[in-house]
């Protein structure tokens, strides 16, 4: 039986750090995302709109493996944003898991972008006008009207988030390494396992990952449907 062939100990290292990776850059770029959106879609004349947004969009179109390359690039201890970085934290952040957070980050980003931006756009104005005309605050209209009206899409758009961070693969690889116990998340280990001919720890996480991801899409699912 597979779950007899099963290194547990094993087994849960890549899971939790993913979990934890997936978290982490999934509350980081519903942040970006949701500025992103608000103003993209609340500014009526942006200089350079469509360069913004193709930039935006880049991530989704490209390899993961030529994202993380020029990631690579800009974080590496050879430039000058690498060097900043670790003078700072007296660390390199390359072949670290927080450069697992930035590679997911990067990745889920047009999703997040896109979603929460539908969800701007859907807003009836009138409802914000009304506000502002009993002498509400720009940050009042926000938290009060505009916020709750895109809840749905804010919930949608980190669950997206969150899936991509979970699944990411080739960025992860050419950043963080895949140094277990320390760097190797569950795709990473799952490529390892099947390189390697470890079939059964292959199956357990492959299983665990189609579990987690049936259980998002579920959800998202559910808030579409409401």
């Amino acid at each position: 039986m597979i779950l007899n062939q099963v290194s547990w100990g094993e087994f849960w290292s890549p899971v939790l750090l993913s979990m934890r990776i997936a978290l982490l850059s999934s509350i980081a770029v519903l942040l970006l995302g949701l500025a992103a959106a608000w103003m993209m879609t609340r500014r009526p004349v942006i200089r350079g709109r469509v360069i913004i947004e193709t930039v935006f969009m880049l991530p989704l179109v490209l390899p993961p493996t030529v994202v993380g390359f020029i990631l690579l690039k800009l974080l590496g201890r050879k430039s000058w944003m690498g060097q900043w970085i670790e003078t700072l934290f007296s660390s390199p952040i390359i072949f670290t898991w927080w450069a697992g957070v930035i590679a997911s980050v990067v990745v889920a980003f047009p999703l997040v972008y896109q979603t929460m931006k539908v969800g701007f756009r859907s807003v009836d104005h009138h409802l914000e006008e009304a506000g502002r005309s009993i002498g509400a605050s720009e940050w009042q209209v926000f938290r009060h009207i505009t916020l709750p009206l895109v809840l749905p899409s804010l919930i949608s758009a980190w669950i997206l988030g969150f899936a991509r961070s979970l699944g990411e693969f080739g960025a992860t690889l050419m950043i963080a390494g895949n140094i277990p116990g320390q760097t190797q998340t569950v795709p990473t280990a799952i490529y390892v396992a099947v390189d390697t001919g470890n079939m059964p720890m292959a199956w357990i996480w492959t299983y665990a990952m189609i579990f987690i991801s049936s259980m998002l899409l579920l959800a998202t699912n559910y808030r579409a449907r409401d």
